[in-house]
């Protein structure tokens, strides 16, 4: 176990987590905390030995020279970082890695062992899938917990998916186990535009973030960013007939469905998240 020397209490801290591979679909989700990382200015607090759990022959270990000219090799790994936002309610504690080859269950009771030392009162797990799901519509973002209490508090539904699962399916399995309240957010990625990065889906995955923890999610460019997408995708399906077709009849799908975007609800969260904003600018 790893034990933390000289870290201050951490107030009420979140554990939100993603991994690189089946369950990050254009990297949306390893996006989420690699933005939550930059813009929070996260600290890293501790590494899980890449040795135990990859495969070097599936996830390679990278060597490139750093701006001194020194060579360096960066290995696969996991890593935790510590949040801790000016006048927030809560401190955050994030994991961001790569989905482990080998050693699965000892991976994920190694997480939430560092989870209980850091007194961790919500395990939050983000992910992404592709979809059909038309680019030119918000990206649906569904969400499930694993405990009924929380599910009730916010509206989610316990998840009923059944089907070959990956790490973040086990971690929220074992959450439940050992009695850790715990979410799942997963951003639906069009399946036809696929390659990475997706900005629209990263955003769509923090704004959920920002209700979820009640409190203001720096976006940074990502709404730019999502336009700019949005526009490149645009643009090449317009130079394919039947990608263009294809996206109308998802449009008009999506269209005939009671969008959750346009409702009282949605239009109250985006108030809310005015209203945070607004907050934190004027402190």
């Amino acid at each position: 176990m790893i034990e933390f020397d000289g870290l201050p209490e951490l107030v009420d801290p979140v554990l939100i987590a993603a991994f690189e591979g089946w369950n990050d679909a254009g990297d949306s989700a390893s996006g989420a905390i690699g933005h939550l990382c930059e813009f929070w200015d996260a600290k890293p607090l501790a590494d899980l030995d890449s040795e135990e759990y990859y495969d070097y022959q599936v996830n390679r270990p990278h060597i490139a020279t750093d701006e001194s000219g020194v060579r360096q090799l960066s290995w696969p790994s996991t890593r935790l970082y510590v949040a801790r936002i000016p006048l927030a309610p809560r401190d955050v504690i994030l994991v961001q890695g790569i989905e482990p080859n080998m050693k699965w269950q000892q991976f994920v009771r190694e997480i939430l062992g560092l989870a209980a030392e850091l007194d961790v009162s919500m395990v939050v797990t983000l992910g992404a899938l592709l979809s059909d799901t038309p680019h030119t519509r918000p990206v649906p973002v569904t969400g499930t917990s694993t405990d009924i209490k929380v599910g009730a508090q916010l509206g989610l539904e316990p998840s009923s998916y059944e089907g070959p699962t990956g790490i973040v399916g086990v971690l929220q399995e074992a959450c439940m186990r050992f009695g850790i309240p715990a979410v799942s957010l997963w951003a639906a990625v069009p399946h036809y535009v696929s390659q990475p990065p997706c900005p629209k889906a990263t955003l769509a995955l923090l704004r959920r973030v920002e209700d979820l923890l009640d409190m203001s999610v720096p976006i940074g460019d990502l709404v730019e960013e999502s336009r700019a997408w949005e526009i490149g995708v645009d643009e090449l399906a317009a130079e394919d007939d039947e990608v263009g077709e294809y996206v109308k009849q998802l449009e008009e799908a999506r269209d005939t469905v009671d969008l959750p975007e346009a409702s009282g609800e949605a239009i109250a969260r985006e108030f809310e998240r005015y209203l945070r904003r607004r907050g934190v600018e004027e402190r």
